[in-house]
């Protein structure tokens, strides 16, 4: 084993990482404490907090649980996994050279900002089907006046 295989103690894996931030999305946009929810599970807060920042690996069985409890499938948690990252965080392709990528690495995601969470919560909180396809129009024909 070289020594770029060999993972820090206390670093998270990507994948976990990953999981833990899935979690952490669905149970905000549910307006789910992390106390409700580590009730729900029969975990402590902190576990719940480990979980989502990847520091304890979510088990199979547990992360079942979650999807029962937050509504979602087992999948929904692996969605939007960046499938060209290995367990080990070496990039998978025919190069042996480091590649250029396409986008801001840096950019924070915006399924992780609070207003994006505070905004999808609101949007479903209107009942009504035909407004909230009213306001996803407005929002779309306003979006593409800010570019222009």
């Amino acid at each position: 084993m070289t020594k770029q295989n060999i993972k820090k103690k206390g670093s998270a894996e990507p994948v976990d990482k990953h999981v833990g931030r899935r979690l952490r999305i669905r149970r905000s946009l549910l307006g789910l404490s992390q106390e409700k929810l580590a009730e729900q599970v029969g975990v402590t807060f902190q576990q719940i907090q480990k979980y989502e920042r990847g520091a304890n690996r979510v088990s199979s069985s547990r992360l079942f649980q979650f999807s029962k409890i937050l509504g979602v499938p087992v999948d929904y948690f692996f969605d939007e996994m960046d499938k060209s990252i290995d367990p080990q965080g070496a990039a998978l392709g025919l190069s042996d050279n480091a590649q250029d990528s396409f986008g801001d690495e840096d950019s924070e995601d915006i399924m992780q900002r609070k207003e994006t969470i505070k905004l999808v919560r609101a949007y479903y909180n209107i009942l009504d089907k035909n407004a909230r396809q009213d306001l996803l129009r407005l929002m779309k024909t306003l979006s593409k006046t800010e570019q222009d």
